[in-house]
Formats: C-alpha cells, structure tokens, sequence
C-alpha cells in the first residue's frame, strides 16, 4: 500500500473512531433545586474532564420542579433541598414504577440577606424577628423585635420590602422549616411549605432572582443559599441558635448543625437539621439531595450515573468548601457508598 493511502486508511480509521466516540456519549438529563446549582455546574463540568463519555444537562427550576420533572419522567434524575415526602415518592412509584432514593450531597446554610441604606454592619435575628418580618407584623426595621437584637446600631425609621421565591423551593422549605420550629405565629398560619401562601412580600424566581431583588431595591430582605450571598457581595446576618447563641453561617457552624444527625442519620437520608442542637451550629442549615431511581433499565446511564455518585462522595467533595458549602460527615459518606447498590 501507497503512503498515501495508508494515510487515507489510518484518517478514515480516525475519523470513524471519533464518531463512534461521539453517538457513544452518554447524555443524562437532570433538573431541580437552585441552591447546590453552582456546585453541581462545577461538578458536572469536572466529570466531564473525568469521562467525556458522560455529559450531564442540569436544569436550575427548583426543588419542586425538579420533583415534578422527576414524576413526570423528563428527567433521569431531580435534586432538591426538601425530601420528598411519602406521597410524593408513592406518586413516582405509582407513574414511574420506581422508587427515588435520595443521596446527600453536600451542606448548606439559608442565610437572610437585605439591603438598608446606611446600615453597613452584620444584624443578628431571632426567629421571632424574621418570622414576624415574613409575616408582615413587623415592618420597619427599627421595630423592637429587631432593634433590641441589635443594639448600637441605627437602624432606620422605614418599611421593610420583603422579596420571597415565587416557585416551588427547597430554599423556602429550609427557611419555613426553621420558622416553624421556632415561632408559634408561623407554625399555625403558614407552616413548612416548599411553596409556601406568603402573607407577604414580592416573589422572585430563583436564589438568583431574590438576590437580584434585594441588591436592587432599598431596605429589602430576603433568603437565599449562602453562596449567593457571597458571590453578589450581599450583607446577611446571624441567627439565633437553639442554644440562644447568635451564629452566622459559615463552613464549620453548618458542619456543626449536622454533627447529630450524621451518627443517627436514617436509612432513606430524609432529615432535617434546622434548628439543630448545640451552641455553635447554624439553625438554618440542610443537607441538599439528589433523587435517583432505584432501577433504570437503560445500562449505560445506569454506569455513568452510579461512577458519577461514587466520584461525588470522593473526589467531588474537595469541590466543596472552596464554594462556600460543607461537605458530608465521614459516616454519611460510608452509608450513601452502600446505598449505590440499591440502584438496580
């Protein structure tokens, strides 16, 4: 043979891998919660350098969605910040005829962010301040209920603009969760909800659209995941702790709100941490989830999907701190890598 068309042979041989390569690459589909959306984009990214076999498509809608989606069978996997509750998994079990099993991830802390002309310092908030505030019972910002936590510092005489999530969120999960804990007006007239009836407030879609609200608009407030406020430069302030202790939301305080429920977390990872004990956890902090079917026929997804899970509790988690999230506690860690086997 001609070097010429040993050259032709081995460019035809190339060209064919290279195609096979590409309709062998496995895409997987996923969408949910907003709050590990910035980790999760970097995870993905990372196994993609990994594997380029693998490319995984995360949608950012928020935890109901990504339920919905999940439900609805759009999706191969959801994620959300919430757990699903028993009818939530019984209508996937029933439309899907699988059963979603839900993998921690990693820790997050809601923190309240706002915006007050001339106020430059970090505010402390009981749970009755912030639940009166998104109950509309408190709207100034020199109230008592807020002042009093606050000495030294001048606050001024204006109403407070509220600004909420308006879909469907594991954030507000969070957030209502711990207000409903800690304030018997709340628990009896909005209680826990991802969606929640807000009395008031005005709603923004996303971590990202109620921090682009707060940012924007004078002597507002809002809830976001921490690292939304860190990444747009917003003040957000400590809460009071079970303890009675005014903590702020950082890596070790989230670490210690999870320290209980990592020796005793149950076999389905379906808890909630907010207003954990000790004097030095964070109240407003949660474990954030990826549901993934229990059975899922296709095999190639099934691979890409169980070594993406593995990679995430090893590798992935160094990702972590660096993004202002915490990473799982060693015990939890061990229970989600036997759990991998469950999905058949």
């Amino acid at each position: 043979m001609s070097r010429l068309g040993l050259r032709l042979c081995v460019g035809v041989a190339s060209l064919t891998a290279l195609t096979f390569g590409a309709l062998a690459a496995q895409t997987i589909t996923a969408a949910g919660a907003t709050f590990p959306a910035i980790i999760y984009g970097k995870w993905f990214e990372q196994f993609r350098q990994k594997d380029p076999s693998v490319q995984i498509n995360y949608q950012a809608i928020g935890s109901g969605g990504g339920i919905k989606q999940l439900t609805a069978g759009t999706v191969d996997f959801g994620a959300s910040d919430k757990p699903m509750s028993d009818e939530e998994i019984a209508e996937v079990v029933k439309q899907r005829k699988f059963k979603p099993l839900h993998f921690p991830t990693v820790l997050g802390a809601v923190v309240p962010i706002y915006n007050i002309e001339g106020v430059t310092k970090e505010l402390k908030f009981t749970g009755d301040a912030l639940a009166g505030i998104f109950l509309g019972t408190v709207t100034k910002w020199n109230d008592k209920a807020i002042a009093s936590a606050n000495p030294g510092v001048k606050l001024p005489d204006q109403a407070i603009t509220v600004v909420v999530r308006s879909d469907s969120s594991g954030t507000s999960f969070v957030f209502t969760d711990f207000l409903t804990k800690v304030n018997d007006a709340w628990k009896n007239k909005v209680g826990a909800n991802a969606a929640p009836n807000w009395p008031v407030g005005l709603r923004a879609k996303g971590s990202e659209g109620v921090s682009g609200q707060v940012k924007q608009l004078p002597n507002s407030i809002g809830y976001v995941e921490l690292t939304y406020a860190i990444q747009n430069n917003m003040g957000y302030g400590s809460v009071q702790n079970s303890a009675t202790k005014f903590i702020k939301a950082e890596l070790a305080s989230v670490t210690a709100a999870a320290a209980g429920a990592a020796a005793s977390m149950p076999e389905d990872f379906r808890v909630s941490i907010t207003n954990a004990p000790g004097a030095a956890a964070y109240p407003i902090s949660t474990f954030t989830w990826l549901l993934i079917p229990d059975k899922i026929s296709d095999p190639t997804k099934k691979k890409a999907i169980t070594e993406f899970l593995s990679w995430m509790l090893t590798t992935g988690q160094q990702s972590a701190a660096p993004l202002h999230y915490a990473p799982l506690p060693k015990q939890v860690i061990a229970k989600e890598q036997k759990a991998i086997s469950l999905i058949k």
